[in-house]
């Protein structure tokens, strides 16, 4: 969660589909199902691709990154599909594979549909050694998921300036640049944190939230505190992806003490976090 630039690897390069085990579920990359399956968490991995592309001769380049975001959202037309108008909005981007070959491919296929349908496969053909809830996953993704992200994907380009009915409280791709813009180049925030200061973490915990847990989001709330603001916006999808498990959202961020961070209740559904937690200088 600090190196973004390991992050946006993880998000454009050719995944390796892997599992030891029915607890392993590393096959997913830095995705959980219920990123897959809701898209919820998807705000930060566009943002992030978008950064990416749109920094990458220095100069920003937002019709670039723009295209980017649309090679990685690819979803193939279906054969009986009719040719689109110029008013209507695409969803499949199979022009970009000769600009974007690592987001989508000559078919049409964009990085995150193909990530998906390899994980299905993936899931259905290793069931010997997954649990009965990851099976149960397979196949609402091989017969539901291509109609609901085609639609996502559409929805994705309504214009900032479209009446409230259509572009109210939804992602666009408009939001994702601006966010990118906003937030410059990938960086590698990473840092360690002195022995006295791994010290005074560890004699704050309560029983059962792991130490490694709680430096990782103490770190990522010190590396992203807006200068104008003393709360940090936690991605706490992304952070289930990161750890490999749902424990991070369902269980260890409530046992963090308020000695360590400060939940905002009123924060209107984002998960704002003040830290208590003082870095030394």
């Amino acid at each position: 969660m600090l190196n973004e630039i390991e992050e946006f690897k993880a998000y454009t390069e050719k995944p390796v589909y892997k599992c030891n085990g029915k607890r392993d579920l590393s096959f997913l990359g830095r995705f959980s199902f219920e990123m897959i399956m809701k898209f919820i968490g998807l705000n930060r991995v566009l943002t992030i691709i978008a950064r990416g592309y749109m920094f990458r001769n220095g100069a920003p380049d937002i019709d670039y990154a723009r295209r980017a975001l649309c090679a990685w959202c690819s979803i193939p037309d279906k054969k009986t599909a009719a040719p689109k108008e110029e008013w209507q909005f695409r969803t499949d981007f199979s022009d970009l594979h000769g600009e974007f070959p690592e987001l989508v491919d000559a078919k049409g296929q964009g990085w995150f549909y193909r990530h998906v349908h390899k994980i299905e496969r993936f899931i259905t053909k290793n069931s010997d050694i997954m649990s009965k809830s990851t099976l149960a996953k397979a196949e609402p993704l091989k017969k539901g998921f291509d109609a609901t992200w085609r639609a996502k994907v559409k929805q994705y380009q309504v214009s900032l300036y479209s009446p409230e009915t259509k572009g109210a409280w939804v992602l666009r791709f408009d939001d994702i640049l601006a966010d990118a813009l906003e937030l410059g180049p990938l960086a590698d925030k990473s840092f360690s944190f002195t022995d006295d200061e791994k010290a005074r973490i560890k004699a704050l915990l309560p029983d059962g939230l792991p130490f490694e847990v709680a430096e990782t989001v103490i770190a990522y709330c010190v590396a992203n505190k807006p200068d104008d603001s003393d709360y940090v916006i936690l991605p706490i999808s992304n952070f289930d992806a990161y750890f490999g498990s749902t424990s991070f959202s369902h269980k260890w961020l409530n046992l963090f003490p308020d000695t360590l961070l400060e939940r905002d209740k009123q924060s209107f559904g984002a998960c704002r976090i003040r830290l208590i937690f003082v870095k030394h200088s």
